[in-house]
């Protein structure tokens, strides 16, 4: 069972590698083009953006330093479980059903769908035909996913 899951995660990585390569690279331009083109936004960006990356640089080390300043005393009372105010009645440690990972695998999956569609949505117009192609390849490879999940029974709640 775990199989399914594992081919229905690399139909999503498929999709969305799709939806990456086609709706950010214009189709008429050649591979040497594109990346001179990306290669140039890139310079441009580090170059006005610089000033704001070397500020997050000089604090990175800062964290361990400040980890070897906090004593580490671990004892009973600092282990114990304490919830809400008051100590815990019963087992802390509950365990949930796999299914309901699943479930929230799937509305990720979902997440990340929409977070591919938006961007075609608002440039619907200046995309094209082209732009129109790739999406609905990209719903087509996300819907034989899902049809593959569904006939396996991955989908159902047993």
């Amino acid at each position: 069972m775990l199989a399914d899951y594992g081919y229905i995660g690399l139909l999503l990585i498929v999709a969305i590698f799709f939806a990456v390569t086609t709706l950010l690279i214009p189709f008429s331009l050649s591979l040497p083009a594109r990346l001179a083109i990306y290669s140039r936004k890139f310079r441009h960006y580090i170059q006005t953006r610089w000033p704001l990356l070397a500020r997050f640089i000089p604090p990175l080390p800062s964290p361990p330093k400040f980890m070897q300043i906090v004593p580490y005393n671990p004892s009973p009372v600092k282990n114990s479980t304490f919830e809400c105010g008051m100590e815990t009645i019963g087992k802390s440690w509950v365990q949930f059903n796999f299914r309901y990972y699943f479930y929230a695998l799937v509305f990720i999956a979902l997440d990340v769908l929409v977070v591919f569609l938006y961007p075609w949505a608002v440039e619907l117009r200046g995309l094209g035909f082209s732009g129109l192609f790739a999406v609905l390849v990209f719903i087509g490879i996300i819907i034989v996913g899902y049809i593959y999940a569904w006939k396996k029974k991955v989908l159902e709640w047993k």
